[in-house]
């Protein structure tokens, strides 16, 4: 990009000169048989050299175009990739609590077991953690399916285009 930028400023610079020499010989007589030819073959150069400016012009607002687009395609990525790693981590999160319930309530129902009475609150208890963590686990495992599938919806986007 900076050695388009060199470019444009050098061409510019060029214009520049070109146009001054031009606007000199204009002020000067025409004293010579050739000056005219040299002022014509002068304003032809400066007309080339406008028109390759306009041409540079042109590919440097394009590969603006094009960055910015694709700088504006990896910031809404981003954005998709950060909400799902937020919900994968608050689905973790859940996973994470469920199990822990599921585990105490386990090592409480071996206890009541060992006892020999078994609590029907400490059964339900047990269901009840056993029943969440199954669910936050079910709850990850969407996180996970979303994931796969914002993955795949771009491709399946590029491919319908391409047929």
């Amino acid at each position: 990009m900076s050695r388009i930028a060199e470019l444009e400023r050098r061409i510019v610079a060029a214009l520049d000169r070109i146009g001054r020499s031009a606007k000199a010989l204009e002020a000067r007589p025409v004293a010579e048989a050739g000056a005219e030819s040299e002022i014509t073959a002068l304003r032809a150069a400066l007309d080339k050299e406008k028109a390759t400016n306009a041409q540079l012009s042109d590919r440097v607002n394009n590969v603006r175009q094009r960055q910015e687009t694709s700088v504006s395609q990896l910031e809404r990525r981003l954005a998709r990739l950060t909400e799902q790693l937020d919900l994968q981590s608050l689905e973790m999160l859940r996973l994470k609590k469920a199990n822990t319930k599921l585990m105490e309530s386990n090592a409480a129902l071996r206890e009541a077991q060992l006892e020999g009475a078994t609590e029907s609150v400490v059964l339900n208890r047990s269901l009840a953690a056993e029943l969440e963590a199954l669910q936050a686990e079910r709850r990850a495992e969407m996180a996970e399916m979303e994931e796969i599938l914002s993955e795949l919806r771009p491709l399946v986007s590029q491919e319908d285009t391409h047929v």
